[in-house]
């Protein structure tokens, strides 16, 4: 573990905050909250990073000016969930007694975040909690990121919602109506800022193509669901030879082994490295629609206007589903291929999803999250 001694300054801070990071889709969403945070006079803002996904984790910190003050390096080869939330826990444990925040700040539903909620409870620190209140009801789906963000609910003190359906959850959880801030996603933030930035993605793709960008990596599509989607992607590849498809590959085993085995090697299929965000969201832009089981890109793609599909049979975030600019396909190879290909094929259908309707914000998510946490430490303090 890394630790950066404090300046001589942050005695004088009114208000100390820890900023917990572990992957990157964390990185992504807490860097509005950070930057926000530390735009506010007289307080201390600290980031720990867990690296609980190490590959790109720093870049994407950098490219929103952010350098972590903390890294445990957490990460380890063909790690399992119990060693990892145990090395996890005592990480932050460790940090929690050197650094004593007022509050620690965490974002979703990861491994990283369960740790932090648990961790904070121990020391009888505030958790609070960005992206609360997402459920889909089935601990299974996703696995284990429901079990996660259900657990964190439960022991933090203040819960950022990003949207009202995600307030309803936590109202029918029983958590009090005052703990709740409805305050948008701060993925929309960080999306459009990136996005005014003008990124170029830089990859070798026909300009005349239409691009479909895809990504899929959850654990509950690993085996025979993740073989039935690329088996598909694969068919629309050769029914539509018109189309471009960008999939940066998830490093993990069980998504890298099956995506290079059955996509390398079509001429229209071009598989990368993870992508930095950046060149992410230069793809995002300039693509036609997402094919996803990601959590973040079924939020940014409807920001800048793309249709989603999702590939997964349940979603946490329904907003987009209901608004008609997003739908769940599933991991069956004809759904992939019927939804996409109706995509493709029906300008109709297209304009009534290719929508630029965010159910999720308007990018001042981060903004307000500051605000809250300083006003709730006044009046507690």
């Amino acid at each position: 573990m890394v630790i950066a001694h404090h300046s001589e300054a942050s005695a004088c801070m009114t208000h100390r905050f820890l900023c917990v990071v572990g992957t990157r889709p964390e990185a992504i969403k807490m860097a509005p909250v950070i930057r926000a945070l530390r735009r506010k006079p007289g307080l201390g803002v600290r980031v720990l990073a867990t690296a609980q996904h190490r590959e790109m984790l720093d870049e994407t910190l950098a490219q929103f000016g952010i350098i972590p003050d903390i890294d445990l390096n957490i990460m380890r080869p063909d790690q399992t969930l119990a060693d990892l939330t145990a090395r996890l826990l005592a990480g932050i444990d460790a940090a929690l007694a050197s650094e004593r925040p007022d509050v620690v700040v965490a974002q979703g539903d990861t491994t990283t975040v369960f740790a932090s909620a648990l961790a904070s409870f121990y020391r009888r620190i505030p958790f609070a909690h960005v992206e609360a209140g997402l459920r889909t009801g089935d601990f299974s789906n996703p696995f284990p990121e429901e079990m996660n963000r259900n657990f964190a609910g439960r022991l933090a003190a203040l819960h950022f919602a990003p949207t009202a359906g995600a307030r309803a959850n936590l109202l029918r959880e029983g958590i009090p109506d005052h703990m709740i801030h409805v305050t948008g996603n701060t993925v929309i933030d960080a999306v459009q800022w990136m996005a005014t930035n003008n990124p170029d993605h830089g990859l070798p793709i026909n300009g005349a193509a239409q691009v479909i960008l895809l990504t899929c990596h959850r654990r509950e599509n690993f085996g025979n669901p993740l073989r039935q989607i690329l088996s598909g992607v694969r068919r629309l590849a050769a029914m539509h030879p018109e189309i471009a498809i960008v999939y940066p590959v998830h490093p993990n085993p069980g998504v890298a082994g099956p995506a290079r085995q059955l996509l390398t090697g079509i001429s229209n299929i071009v598989l990368t490295e993870p992508l930095s965000y950046a060149k992410l969201v230069g793809v995002l832009k300039t693509c036609h629609f997402v094919l996803t089981d990601s959590g973040g890109l079924q939020e940014e793609a409807p920001a800048l206007g793309k249709p989603v599909l999702v590939l997964r049979n349940e979603t946490e975030r329904p907003e987009a589903v209901e608004a008609g600019i997003a739908i769940l396909v599933g991991h069956e190879e004809e759904t992939v291929v019927r939804e996409a290909s109706r995509l493709l094929n029906d300008k109709c259908h297209y304009r009534a999803m290719a929508r630029a309707v965010s159910p999720y914000g308007d990018g001042h998510a981060g903004e307000r999250i500051a605000e809250a946490l300083t006003s709730w430490l006044r009046q507690i303090k």
